[in-house]
């Protein structure tokens, strides 16, 4: 297996940021013809999922959803005050997999990956994974 990094900066403390074409392009650079793409991030409060990218209402009405079912201003006890955070990246977990087929990247017609990113704007740190 091979893992790569990269780097993107998130512009709102919500974001569902695509990351797909960095992440192809690490598959394709990886040389495998058939297999696994792993991609984690390693934050507490940011995370990674696939869902639709044709459409970005469907990136912004996920962040406005969830930001209306785990409010930033609850009666939580985390005294850092990015408890929502904390809990939308369980929702969303810190990673997702997909399938390399013929050395590309093989998502649905409209599925892309995204950073989740839940504390922003923020620098996160995304590690790609490509084993055949």
């Amino acid at each position: 297996m091979r893992w790569t990094s990269f780097q993107v900066r998130t512009a709102r403390r919500a974001q569902l940021l695509d990351v797909t074409a960095m992440v192809a392009e690490v598959v394709e650079r990886s040389g495998v013809a058939d297999g696994v793409c792993h991609v984690f991030v390693p934050h507490t409060t940011a995370g990674v999922t696939i869902n639709e990218g044709a459409d970005p209402d469907v990136a912004r009405d996920i962040e406005a959803q969830l930001g209306r079912v785990v409010p930033k201003d609850a009666d939580y006890r985390h005294g850092e005050g990015n408890s929502d955070s904390h809990i939308k990246t369980v929702l969303a977990g810190p990673s997702a997999i997909a399938p390399v087929r013929g050395g590309k990247l093989s998502l649905g017609t409209w599925q892309a990956i995204f950073l989740c990113e839940w504390d922003g704007p923020r620098t996160r740190t995304v590690e790609v994974g490509v084993w055949d």
